[in-house]
């Protein structure tokens, strides 16, 4: 994990989230969680931040436990996932009242939302959205609709709130900048970060070379969904940090020796794209 968190403070990137759905938090002992987030606090560098999820569990007494075990001042948020405040076929007022209950719970926490897709995807309605803002409570959202005029909507609602909107999809990454995302926080940059980082940091003063960084990334997305975390921990292997293939959500027994020569290509391929496009 030191070699991991270097790897990152090479690539520059910004922020860690740690104890997330790549973290295969579902998997995790209460003890392992509180042990990773001491690590991470640890090693990462004072100018990366860091924010932490570590949401689980489902009771409210459980969900406070979990925030106030976790939580300290080296983090910039404790993030909250919706789908732990409702069941699918729960209504949002369900979800609002529990959700409300949590935040007056934690009084002196920061707090952020990420629309896991584990064990269910629930997507933010503009009604939680506009709690969130109302409560003054939150700073962090990391979006994963997928869907550019929604990523609009949800702007619109966020501008002046204080919460940061991080798109976690690759695709629509460079016209959500364009409306006003503060960032890309997403699995791609478990396999070539430099990528992201460059054009979230570039995207207005270079506007032709951000489009062509943006069809780059837009299409190498793809190579996320055979076995992840698998493939990443391949790909960063390839790259030289010292990782194995091992994972709790995913049987690296059934990570092909195609699906290898497909991580390998990719990999190559980054590393003659930098040259390209001068990352």
């Amino acid at each position: 994990m030191e070699k991991l968190l270097a790897y990152y403070a090479q690539k520059e990137i910004d922020g860690i989230f740690a104890l997330c759905q790549s973290s295969e938090l579902f998997f995790l002992s209460p003890q392992e969680k509180a042990d990773i987030l001491q690590f991470v606090v640890q090693h990462t560098p004072k100018s990366i931040q860091i924010i932490v999820s570590g949401n689980t569990a489902f009771t409210l007494a459980e969900q406070t436990e979990e925030a106030n075990r976790l939580y300290n001042s080296d983090c910039s948020a404790y993030v909250v996932l919706p789908n732990r405040f409702a069941a699918p076929e729960e209504s949002d007022d369900v979800l609002l009242e529990r959700l409300s209950r949590f935040v007056d719970a934690v009084p002196d926490i920061p707090l952020g939302l990420y629309e896991c897709p584990y064990p269910y995807k629930r997507l933010v309605s503009p009604k939680i959205l506009r709690y969130c803002v109302q409560t003054g409570r939150f700073v962090f959202m990391k979006d994963t609709c997928c869907d550019l005029q929604r990523i609009r909507e949800r702007l619109d609602l966020l501008s002046g709130s204080g919460i940061s909107l991080f798109n976690a999809n690759a695709a629509t990454l460079l016209e959500s900048l364009r409306m006003g995302a503060s960032g890309y926080c997403g699995v791609m940059t478990n396999l070539h970060p430099e990528f992201y980082v460059w054009l979230c940091r570039h995207f207005r003063d270079e506007p032709e070379k951000a489009e062509q960084v943006q069809q780059y990334i837009g299409t190498c997305s793809v190579i996320e969904y055979p076995q992840y975390p698998v493939n990443a921990k391949y790909s960063l292997s390839l790259q030289g940090v010292p990782i194995g293939l091992t994972s709790r959500t995913k049987d690296a027994g059934k990570f092909t020796a195609s699906n290898k020569l497909e991580v390998e290509q990719f990999t190559k391929l980054s590393a003659l794209a930098r040259g390209w496009l001068q990352i």
